[in-house]
């Protein structure tokens, strides 16, 4: 085997040199450019034209341990919460974006990941997240007073690239089951009315039921898994949808003045969690192809064909803060402003509600008994 084809690509630091001055520059959201604090040149990162590449998903499993090519990054592993994040240039100690615990640079190891094929950069700068923050905190109900000063700091608050995995399959599912069909027939029936027996008359749903069997194709494009397991899959979710149609080629630039995390869910976990998205869909697909009112599957078998993925890094803004010793996270989809996040329950101001509405409904019905008298 060639020496080329089984190199471990070193990934240069996230920093670049400005063209006028020499100095260190970082990504500024929303612009294709690096821009100098210092002289205010502006470098521009060229994006290439080309189709992002979508790689076969059985053919790299099999290369992957002898051929494919990997890149080598520098992370920094949480000792709270498992996550393992690049730092930014010149950092010698930082604090987790997840859960806020201490990080030492001089802790980093290399480690040799699936290099991600395509991005998006980030959109919204750190300010419009911060004020659109602001906003949601202030409209959450029943938040503790704590809540509102712990979040407002923005201590921990960083743009992050989180790993994602999407995936394309073909699929041909062959299906046995049952359409059932309704129809009503008329029943009797009695019941007291003013203290005699009345027959009356109602209509009844009842089902006949056929044999279905068939088969259904369906194809699937770009079903995103997260592949961190730092932040709230839920939450994740609500973030979307991602503007993927403008997906870039990977440009390590992009990343300048980011964190990025390393993915957590491997390449073949996160297709077992893309066929249970795809699963799902499949079973919806074969109830509408057997028709009727009602649908039974009694059995089914799904092949997966022309299965490719990309491994692609998303951003976001996110901060934690610890309340009474639990940590709450809050993330905010730098593409589009969306924002997602956990928050705890002031107790006594629920409290305090419910006191308030028994009175209101304790004086309401005074003030009906006093009026009816």
């Amino acid at each position: 085997m060639k020496e080329s084809e089984n190199t471990v690509q070193k990934e240069a630091p996230n920093t670049f040199g400005c063209i006028n001055c020499g100095a260190d520059l970082k990504f500024k959201p929303g612009t294709t450019s690096l821009t100098c604090e210092y002289c205010g040149a502006k470098n521009e990162i060229p994006v290439l034209d080309t189709e992002i590449e979508e790689l076969d998903f059985h053919e790299y499993l099999r290369k992957q341990s002898t051929e494919e090519k990997t890149v080598e990054v520098q992370l920094v592993k949480c000792e709270g919460c498992g996550s393992e994040c690049t730092l930014e240039p010149n950092i010698t100690s930082s604090s987790c974006p997840f859960c806020t615990t201490p990080l030492i640079a001089s802790s980093a190891q290399s480690v040799s990941i699936i290099q991600p094929k395509s991005m998006l950069p980030f959109k919204v700068e750190k300010q419009e997240a911060i004020t659109a923050f602001r906003k949601w905190i202030k409209k959450l109900w029943f938040a503790p007073n704590a809540l509102k000063k712990a979040a407002l700091s923005f201590e921990h608050f960083k743009g992050i690239y989180l790993p994602f995995w999407t995936y394309d399959s073909d699929t041909n599912t062959q299906y046995v089951g049952q359409r059932g069909e309704h129809y009503y027939v008329s029943e009797s029936y009695t019941e007291e009315v003013d203290g005699k027996s009345v027959t009356k008359s109602r209509e009844v749903q009842k089902t006949r039921w056929y044999s279905a069997s068939g088969t259904v194709n369906e194809a699937f494009d770009d079903v995103l898994i997260p592949a961190s397991e730092s932040l709230p899959k839920k939450k994740l979710r609500d973030l979307e949808p991602w503007d993927l149609e403008n997906l870039v080629p990977f440009d390590p630039k992009f990343l300048s003045g980011f964190i990025s995390e390393k993915y957590q869910v491997n390449l073949e976990q996160g297709f077992g969690k893309a066929k249970k998205i795809m699963d799902e869909l499949i079973e919806r697909a074969v109830r509408n192809h057997i028709g009727g009112d009602e649908q039974r599957i009694y059995s089914s078998k799904t092949d997966f064909a022309s299965i490719t993925f990309k491994h692609i890094l998303l951003p976001v803004y996110a901060s934690a803060y610890k309340f009474k010793g639990k940590v709450f996270q809050f993330m905010v989809n730098a593409r589009t402003g969306e924002i997602q996040g956990e928050r705890p329950w002031s107790k006594w101001k629920i409290a305090l509600s419910i006191i308030g509405v028994l009175i209101l409904i304790g004086g309401g019905y005074l003030l009906y008994k006093y009026l009816s008298a």
